[in-house]
């Protein structure tokens, strides 16, 4: 899973960078601090992982990782090649889903680049320079799918027709992921490589002492504004972050349960986007190592199996599976076994969240 945070200029971002990748992204109060992507690889969170491990006596702990990626502050004229624009909204088009850093706090000693806090206005200027980046994309590709269609290429039909149905939405204001499409479309959509199609988070950075606080108007509105876009909300602290990433394990548990918050920003920012992204995790686990693996739900077991390696879902012959929680509260394989609750899967298995897996293949 990677994951792009944008933003204007100066309202977090590499700070909440920092926080939950430790990469020591430069950060300065002043506009381009960040000019190529900063790309860090931070763990998520799994507490089956060390339950499995202890019961295997697996020499290896491996989760599931996602991947950030610090793109530098955006302007308004991004789209035209302002403040390096082109070359910010190239690297939005690598990520699977945005994290759209917003400024919900007051602080005259930290430079707004549009000198006012306003964080509706600051989506809607991000917003504008990806969807006119878009509609630059989609009219040029509407001209080459257009020329086919006419010239009775039945292959060109589908994808012109989706074309029309993005470029009327773009031009409304609407952005791409806010369509309502088929399978079929929704495939083709993603060949297009849009940037209004990805799924987003708003970030909502508050200031510290706002932390459990009731939302104040800033939030509110980025709330009210997310209804209307099919995104998600994560109100969260960049500066709290930054502090609980320079502490061990014990003191990071305390200053949470200080903060009456049960999690850490990262933490939330990792469940909205496997929610965004139809994520879910499966696990393998023995001696040698105990694994966790990210795949769509609704994936069949072949296919998980092929997350782990191609030969695996090439020469696929059955899964046998245990759910996690029987696996945890029976203590071994050999006891769920006893139990009956050792299941033996075909092709045609969903995978399920927390399904502990052992696959069986040949090639």
């Amino acid at each position: 899973m990677k994951l792009g945070i944008v933003g204007l200029p100066n309202v977090g971002k590499s700070t909440l960078f920092n926080a939950i990748t430790n990469a020591g992204a430069e950060s300065a109060n002043y506009p381009f601090c960040t000019i190529e992507p900063n790309v860090g690889v931070v763990a998520v969170p799994d507490e089956r992982l060390a339950v499995l491990g202890k019961l295997y006596n697996s020499q290896k702990i491996v989760p599931s990782v996602v991947e950030f990626v610090d793109i530098a502050g955006l302007v308004r004229g991004a789209a035209g090649g302002e403040g390096l624009g082109n070359k910010f909204l190239s690297h939005i088009r690598e990520v699977d889903a945005i994290v759209h850093v917003v400024r919900c706090f007051d602080d005259g000693s930290v430079i707004h680049v549009e000198n006012t806090v306003d964080p509706v206005r600051d989506i809607e200027t991000i917003d504008i320079e990806l969807a006119l980046a878009d509609i630059e994309s989609v009219g040029r590709r509407m001209d080459r799918a257009g020329r086919a269609y006419k010239t009775g290429d039945k292959k060109a039909a589908p994808e012109y027709e989706l074309l029309k149905k993005v470029s009327a939405a773009l031009e409304k204001g609407e952005p791409a992921r806010s369509l309502s499409l088929t399978d079929d479309e929704k495939a083709l959509l993603k060949t297009f490589f849009l940037l209004t199609s990805k799924p987003v988070v708003y970030a909502a950075n508050i200031a510290e002492k706002e932390i459990g606080a009731p939302d104040n108007a800033y939030v509110a509105a980025v709330k009210q504004k997310a209804a209307l876009d099919n995104a998600k909300v994560l109100v969260i602290s960049a500066k709290i972050e930054e502090e609980l990433a320079g502490l061990d394990p014990e003191e990071k548990a305390l200053y949470l349960q200080e903060l009456n918050l049960g999690e850490s920003g990262l933490d939330r920012m990792v469940k909205k986007c496997y929610s965004l992204l139809g994520l879910m995790s499966f696990l393998t686990a023995g001696e040698k190592e105990t694994r966790a693996w990210a795949i769509k739900k609704g994936a069949k077991a072949p296919q998980a199996a092929g997350t782990i390696h191609t030969d695996f879902e090439r020469g696929f012959i059955r899964a046998e599976i245990v759910s996690y929680n029987d696996l945890k509260i029976l203590g071994s394989v050999a006891a769920a076994k006893e139990k009956g609750l050792m299941r033996s899967e075909g092709k045609e298995y969903v995978m399920r969240e927390g399904d502990v897996v052992l696959f069986r293949f040949n090639v």
